[in-house]
C-alpha cells in the first residue's frame, strides 16, 4: 500500500529520508521554511512546500493531520522542533517521528507526544565505534539501552561447524535470526546449518551477551 509521509526540515536527515522515501514510491510532502532547499526538492518531491510549521494555522492549512507519518528532521533549531511536534500532535496528526539533538531534547519530545525519536549523530556514533573496537563485528543497531543487534563475520574457529555444535544459544543467550552467504541471504537458519567461514551472522541478544560470544569464539 502507498502511503503518504511529510518530512519538515531538508538539511541532510531530512533531505535523505525525502529522496529514500520518494524512490520507494511513497508520496512525500517535503516542507522548509528555506525557499531554495524547497526549490532543490520540487523536482523530487510529490509536493514541496516553504512553510513555517510552528505556525498552527499552516498545519492546519496543509492538511497535516490528514497524513499517514509526519517526520520532522529540523536541525538546529530545537525549539522550532519543539513547537512543530506539538502542534502537530495537537492537530491530530497520528505518527510523528522526530529528530532529537541530545538526551534532553527526546525527553521533552517524548513528554509532548512524538510517536518515535530519533538520534541519528549518537547512534551512528555508537555504530561507528563498535564497528573499531572489534575486528569480527561489521555492524551493529542497539535496540535498547540492554540489547543489540549485530552483524559478525564468522572465524576459522566457527566455521565448518553447525548451529547445534556450537550451542551458541545455550552458552550464550544470543540467537542467530539470520546468515548471509555471499549473494544469498538465509533467514531462521536450522539448528543442522553448517556456518562456512566468512559467513555474516546476524545475531540479536543482550549487550554483555554479545560480548562474551565475541570475546570467547570471535577474538
Amino acid at each position: 500500500m502507498r502511503k503518504n509521509f511529510v518530512v519538515i526540515g531538508l538539511g541532510r536527515f531530512g533531505g535523505s529520508i525525502c529522496k529514500e522515501l520518494t524512490e520507494q514510491g511513497m508520496e512525500v510532502m517535503a516542507i522548509d521554511s528555506n525557499e531554495a532547499r524547497v526549490n532543490e526538492f520540487s523536482i523530487i518531491a510529490s509536493h514541496a512546500v516553504v512553510g513555517d510549521t510552528t505556525d498552527d494555522a499552516v498545519i492546519k492549512s496543509l492538511g497535516l493531520r490528514n497524513f499517514d507519518h509526519v517526520i520532522v528532521a529540523i536541525g538546529d533549531d530545537i525549539q522550532a522542533s519543539i513547537l512543530t511536534t506539538l502542534m502537530l500532535k495537537e492537530n491530530g496528526v497520528k505518527k510523528v517521528t522526530v529528530k532529537a539533538q541530545n538526551d534532553y531534547h527526546g525527553k521533552v519530545l517524548s513528554k509532548i507526544g512524538a510517536d518515535v525519536i530519533v538520534h541519528p549523530e549518537r547512534d551512528m556514533g555508537i555504530r561507528i565505534a563498535h564497528k573499531l573496537a572489534s575486528n569480527s563485528i561489521l555492524d551493529y543497531l542497539e535496540l535498547s539501552d540492554e540489547h543489540s543487534i549485530v552483524e559478525i563475520e564468522a572465524n576459522e574457529r566457527i566455521g565448518g561447524h553447525s548451529i547445534i555444535d556450537l550451542d551458541i544459544r545455550a552458552k550464550y543467550g544470543v540467537n542467530i535470526v539470520a546468515i548471509k552467504r555471499r549473494s544469498s541471504i538465509i533467514v531462521s537458519p536450522q539448528a543442522t546449518e553448517i556456518i562456512q567461514y566468512k559467513d555474516v551472522l546476524i545475531v540479536i541478544g543482550a549487550d554483555n551477551d554479545i560480548n562474551r560470544l565475541e570475546k570467547k569464539m570471535l577474538s
